[in-house]
């Protein structure tokens, strides 16, 4: 019979070192799980495309659905697909060794958008919007070709944070980027797995499960983005002030349209008092029931702020 051979023992740091990545994995596995179910994202007999540009999010994404896919109580099918968009210097070979060692499906599709984004855009200005619309085109064509019923992007949290600070910016428009949705011409549905992960988790796991990352050239480089700036303004609130990203990211999943100032979603103009409790109505002039009076000369009990005074503040 074979000696049985024993693995040596981790010491007190390689302990800790798999402790902590295994509670990241697990923070990861729940949050993409709930947002699948959350928001419906995958159903039985799903074929999903996930997009794999070779950067941080996309390898994160593909990682934790193979991890999902083992557990989940449904079956459903994942191909990877990367748009080689001929950039140069790209390395072609990363990818396809990375996938063939991992033996998941994939098809890389080769289109020479970098040549016409250069030639459509002025030296100096951004070529993320024109180079996303050829990207998204493209994929929604090869979803076709390979019977894709989910298109999947690794688009996170703190993606979603920015596009919504850009569009009330520069925009003028209270609009994010949401979890789930179809295109405009209704045939393709787009799912963002990683809607509920924060971007530092990600980078975190992305380097300790050491991906082949692949920067992009066309883009990366840009430092005029407004996306770069309001994601430098979101890192910044978010080291300042612990708790605020998931303080803003809850308030996209609690919306009050009686409480903002578009006519097209509430009717305004034909809002009307009335004998019953009216839900969401205003609670400033509620009655407020006050703490006893403290004993003289005492400093306790003095404070009788109440939470709901925040909507509208002293004037």
């Amino acid at each position: 019979m074979d000696a049985v051979v024993q693995k040596p023992a981790l010491n007190d740091a390689e302990q800790k070192a798999k402790y902590n990545f295994d509670k990241l994995t697990k923070r990861l596995r729940h949050a993409v799980g709930d947002a699948i179910d959350d928001f419906g994202m995958i159903e039985a007999g799903d074929r999903i495309m996930v997009c794999l540009s070779g950067g941080k999010d996309s390898y994160t994404m593909l990682d934790i659905l193979l991890s999902l896919q083992k557990s989940a109580p449904i079956d459903f099918e994942l191909i990877a697909v990367n748009l080689d968009q001929k950039q140069p210097g790209f390395p072609e070979h990363v990818l396809p060794a990375y996938l063939d060692k991992l033996g998941v499906p994939y098809k890389i599709v080769e289109e020479d958008t970098y040549s016409i984004v250069k030639r459509v855009v002025p030296e100096g200005k951004t070529t993320c919007g024109l180079c996303s619309r050829l990207r998204r085109g493209i994929l929604y064509r090869v979803a076709d070709e390979l019977g894709c019923t989910k298109i999947a992007l690794g688009h996170h949290r703190d993606d979603i944070l920015e596009t919504l600070f850009l569009n009330m910016f520069h925009g003028g428009r209270l609009k994010a980027m949401p979890p789930k949705l179809v295109s405009d011409d209704g045939r393709h549905m787009v799912i963002r797995p990683l809607a509920y992960c924060r971007e530092k988790d990600i980078e975190r796991y992305a380097e300790l499960r050491a991906f082949p990352i692949i920067p992009c050239n066309l883009c990366g480089s840009q430092t005029n983005l407004q996306r770069v700036v309001v994601g430098d303004m979101l890192r910044d609130w978010d080291k300042r002030f612990p708790g605020r990203l998931e303080s803003m990211f809850r308030s996209l999943q609690h919306v009050v349209p009686s409480h903002l100032a578009d006519p097209k979603r509430f009717d305004f103009k034909g809002l009307k008092t009335q004998d019953t409790p009216f839900e969401d109505g205003d609670t400033a002039f509620d009655a407020l029931e006050l703490p006893p009076q403290p004993p003289e000369g005492s400093l306790r009990g003095i404070s009788i702020m109440d939470s709901r005074d925040t909507q509208d503040g002293c004037h």
